[in-house]
């Protein structure tokens, strides 16, 4: 935030120097600038101040651009276009990393990138999703110990909170690998389903006390 206090303070050869083109002044400081030194008795031509609106506006404009740019890079591209890739949804890996963990949905996004032909980023992506299980299985009685102790408050439900950093694990691997923009059609959901199934059992059976079904019995109730 641009405190106009704080330009007031500053010389005239200072403020000139948020007026000249090139510079690294966000537009609020610059329309600031200008008014400071239009109270201070500058008399700027037409030229100047329209230079200096351009200018301004130049700022606001590359802003804009640069907000919009970081929304389309968070921005899901799924499309109907038949010419499209065919990846496994988002939204699927994130649901189901979320519920069932980040097992399953590093499955499903490492077989995007094997389809995208980013087999490095495939490996690194299966290995932490099944890496943050003991993660998760160590930060979750840690957490319980410090709720425990009242230090501060937590989450009524530190699963969802671990489950929803494991997720979110997944989202950041996906922006950081897959290609920006890149418009794909949604895969079959035949192997999510079944890959979904397997880990509801394993998790129904608790197989060698590895995983928590705390979360699906939050949602059943």
């Amino acid at each position: 935030m641009v405190n106009k206090g704080v330009l007031r303070k500053l010389p005239d050869f200072e403020l000139e120097k948020y007026l000249k083109e090139g510079n690294r002044f966000v537009p609020e400081a610059v329309q600031m600038a200008f008014e400071v030194l239009e109270e201070r008795g500058r008399v700027f031509t037409e030229h100047e101040k329209t230079t200096v609106h351009q200018l301004i506006q130049h700022k606001k404009d590359a802003e804009q651009a640069r907000l919009d740019e970081e929304k389309e890079v968070w921005k899901d591209h799924i499309t109907q276009d038949p010419s499209a890739i065919k990846l496994f949804p988002r939204d699927l890996i994130l649901i189901i990393s979320l519920i069932l963990g980040t097992i399953p949905g590093s499955i499903l996004l490492g077989l995007n990138f094997i389809k995208l032909k980013k087999y490095t980023q495939a490996i690194l992506t299966f290995i932490l999703g099944f890496i943050f299980l003991p993660i998760q299985a160590f930060i979750l009685p840690l957490i319980y110990e410090i709720k425990s102790k009242r230090h501060f408050a937590i989450t009524k439900s530190p699963e969802f909170l671990v489950a929803g950093l494991g997720a979110m694990l997944l989202l950041i691997l996906w922006i950081l690998f897959t290609p920006k923009k890149l418009p794909y059609r949604a895969a079959s959901y035949i192997f999510p389903v079944i890959l979904s199934l397997v880990m509801l059992i394993l998790i129904a059976t608790n197989y060698q006390g590895w995983f928590s079904s705390h979360i699906l019995v939050s949602l059943a109730k």
